[in-house]
């Protein structure tokens, strides 16, 4: 398993066929970039979009952007052309569409290990984004997870999109079509020692509506959304950023908590309820979280 990175709240889409968009993305502030090679490209300027991509990776980290790449697919395997482009140190992963099963992890894992060889990289250095966007992938989602290469994995839907097509479900605002698929994700991947990744907000305008979809992939688990917009990220990372009233909160529960383990007790009532050893763990975590934003 590979050591955890640091969390990622916002994945943000750029056409790789935009160096302009490239550019300007990292005002954004999103966490991560996802250069696309792949549905935001015409067939036409794939080669070229390539080339663009290949060309901004030293630029992006220079600017301290955590970068990754979603490739493209052929028919039998995923597209070795682009592996071997964009896999450099300053690739943090790559992103593949529509895995069937754990066995294109292992594919695209021995196509990762000759590009990571022959650009003089220590194999396992590219981490990859599996997008669950099969039923099969959904039904093998922790068999997924657990590959060495995955630090995330995305459990996402949008209105008409691959997943919905996949399941013959009819989107809703609520979300109630997609709760099962989404659960089974945040499970497989807190399993396997991963983070779910939701989203995708295409309505990308509707802003009110992208707060209530995102707080409610958080309240099922999620670490973190895909993001189409840059308009969108600041709202996305603030949902899954413990919040000032948040953090004080928990900082008073855990020291409610070591008053209480002087005094000779292992529990108190904290802010009217019952807490425990087990709440501060949970408690503790969220701080370290708060604090890993601002490191």
């Amino acid at each position: 398993m590979n050591t955890p990175k640091k969390p990622i709240r916002s994945f943000l889409f750029v056409p790789g066929n935009k160096a302009d968009w490239i550019e300007k993305s990292i005002t954004s502030k999103a966490d991560a970039l996802i250069l696309d090679l792949e549905d935001s490209v015409p067939h036409p300027q794939k080669v070229e979009a390539r080339g663009i991509v290949k060309s901004k990776l030293a630029w992006l980290a220079e600017k301290k952007q955590r970068t990754w790449v979603r490739i493209n697919r052929t028919p039998h395997l995923y597209d070795f052309e682009d592996v071997l482009a964009v896999v450099s140190p300053h690739t943090e992963g790559i992103v593949i569409s529509k895995p069937c099963g754990p066995e294109d992890m292992h594919t695209i894992h021995s196509m990762l290990a000759e590009a990571e060889t022959r650009a003089g990289l220590e194999v396992g250095h590219t981490s990859v984004l599996p997008l669950l966007e099969t039923a099969r992938a959904l039904q093998f989602a922790y068999e997924i997870a657990m590959h060495s290469r995955v630090d995330f994995i995305v459990g996402a839907t949008a209105k008409n999109a691959d997943v919905a097509r996949a399941l013959d479900t009819i989107w809703s605002p609520e979300g109630r079509e997609s709760n099962y698929f989404k659960s089974r994700v945040v499970m497989a991947a807190k399993a396997a020692g991963k983070k779910p990744i939701g989203g995708v907000w295409q309505q990308i305008k509707d802003l009110d509506g992208l707060r209530e979809a995102t707080k409610l992939d958080r309240q099922l688990g999620f670490s973190g959304e895909l993001a189409l917009h840059p308009s969108n990220v600041a709202l996305i990372n603030e949902s899954y950023t413990p919040s000032p009233e948040q953090v004080a909160y928990y900082e008073g529960m855990v020291a409610a908590l070591d008053k209480a383990v002087g005094e000779g007790r292992a529990s108190c009532v904290y802010d009217g309820e019952h807490i425990d050893i087990a709440h501060v763990k949970t408690a503790k975590e969220i701080l370290a979280l708060a604090r890993s934003f601002n490191a």
